[in-house]
């Protein structure tokens, strides 16, 4: 049993999570976990042994100074809670780290074990990906269950992605096993512009977690940051007529394929989006609010004896090339001691 101090009881708590690594094009969906951590002053309360989960030969530690003191950063995956006040307090348990080397039922299963401790009532997994999408048009953002009847309360899609997946598809799997209600929320990146950061990537999922969970997020900087990444892509495409031509035939492509939508659910979500940021109070972007079980698990999760460059002539994706990723949230301790579719890789 998972003994947790110091950490008060939680009002309707969603956990949040996001990996660097494979599952994280333009470190989009780590970014919008450490957003909510940095808007909302999250508070960790664990972090799991980077000794079980990481090959230090693939996420090295490194070696610091502290006042003179020799200090070492491990790779890690840490947990920190947010309470967030208003008309409807809800809490959030964010989950932010780097896709585990080893052990990955052992890890979901780690994590499963807080969610269960904690009440949480929700799992939503964020992760991004390589798409033809041109950098000009809104990034598209599909929300993914297992949960057949999950997706249809929720107006998500029941996935049918079948190929190589990361910890995103195993933790979301894990936790249908588990029975508890889980949603991955993509993001697609264009693969000619791939390089971190990606604020709008990061922007457009910030945006889907709200309209998922009803609880307005204050977005800071981000929209400006948005702005001034795709000016600085637009300036670089337009250096290259080929990269120009090529980002013109993903937006006719994009703009046939999305007519409908356009004058139909997405105007609405984004005209409630609006609605919800103007009840709230002060502007958008501002404050929302102050920083403040499931079933056998056992037989699944068992372990058994695991400065932006200018950007590359466009090239179609290898399906089975990796995504970029980071180099993790850490761990630090004295040296002393020691494309937007249902097809979303999972």
């Amino acid at each position: 049993m998972i003994e947790l101090e110091g950490v008060p009881e939680l009002v309707d708590p969603v956990m949040v999570a996001a990996f660097e690594g494979w599952n994280d094009a333009g470190d989009a969906a780590s970014a919008a976990v450490a957003h909510l951590d940095k808007e909302w002053k999250g508070e960790v309360f664990a972090a799991l042994d980077a000794e079980d989960y990481y090959d230090f030969q693939v996420n090295r530690p490194t070696v610091w100074l502290d006042g003179g003191v020799r200090k070492i950063t491990w790779p890690t995956t840490r947990l920190s809670v947010v309470r967030v006040g208003g008309d409807k307090p809800r809490d959030l348990v964010l989950v932010r780290g780097i896709e585990p080397s080893m052990r990955w039922r052992s890890f979901c299963n780690e994590l499963l074990g807080f969610a269960h401790e904690l009440g949480v009532e929700l799992v939503v997994i964020l992760g991004a990906l390589l798409g033809d999408t041109p950098h000009t048009r809104p990034v598209p953002v599909s929300g993914v269950t297992s949960d057949a009847d999950l997706a249809r309360t929720m107006d998500l899609e029941e996935t049918k992605y079948e190929g190589p997946t990361g910890i995103v598809g195993i933790l979301q799997e894990a936790c249908t096993h588990a029975g508890v209600p889980a949603v991955s929320l993509w993001a697609a990146v264009p693969h000619y512009v791939s390089q971190p950061p990606n604020p709008k990537a990061t922007l457009a999922l910030l945006n889907r977690l709200e309209d998922l969970i009803d609880l307005r997020i204050p977005l800071g900087e981000l929209a400006e940051d948005s702005r001034a990444w795709q000016l600085g892509v637009d300036q670089l495409a337009a250096e290259d007529s080929e990269v120009a031509e090529y980002v013109q035939s993903l937006e006719e492509a994009r703009d046939t394929a999305e007519l409908p939508e356009a004058s139909g659910e997405a105007i609405a979500r984004e005209f409630e989006r609006y609605l919800r940021r103007r009840d709230g109070g002060g502007p958008p972007g501002g404050p929302a609010g102050h920083a403040t079980d499931g079933g056998d698990t056992a037989s699944y999760l068992r372990d058994t004896p695991s400065e932006r460059t200018r950007p590359p002539r466009p090239q179609r994706p290898d399906p089975g090339t990796e995504t970029p990723g980071g180099t993790g949230d850490t761990d630090t301790s004295s040296d002393s001691g020691d494309d937007s579719s249902e097809d979303s890789p999972e």
